[in-house]
């Protein structure tokens, strides 16, 4: 997502500038993997335990500001739940 910025200036300028703006949703995908887990699941033993490598994973990103990488580890998890 992009939001463009439009000035127009006195002697008849226009000057626009484009500012990516990313919406990061990495607490909202872990909110939901957390609520899926606490509903439980039948996942496998070998499932839950990626869901869980990746949960931890994803909120390690997001803490450290790589969310393009969190966003695709609470992703992966959240499809191995059916969530996706």
């Amino acid at each position: 997502m992009k939001k463009i910025f439009t000035f127009f200036l006195a002697a008849g300028l226009v000057i626009v500038l484009a500012s990516p703006v990313y919406a990061y949703h990495c607490p909202a995908d872990m909110h939901a993997i957390d609520a899926a887990l606490a509903a439980g699941t039948q996942l496998s033993a070998a499932d839950m335990d990626k869901v869980m490598e990746l949960r931890v994973e994803g909120e390690a990103l997001h803490k450290s500001g790589d969310h393009g990488a969190s966003v695709k580890a609470l992703g992966e998890a959240m499809m191995l739940l059916g969530l996706k």
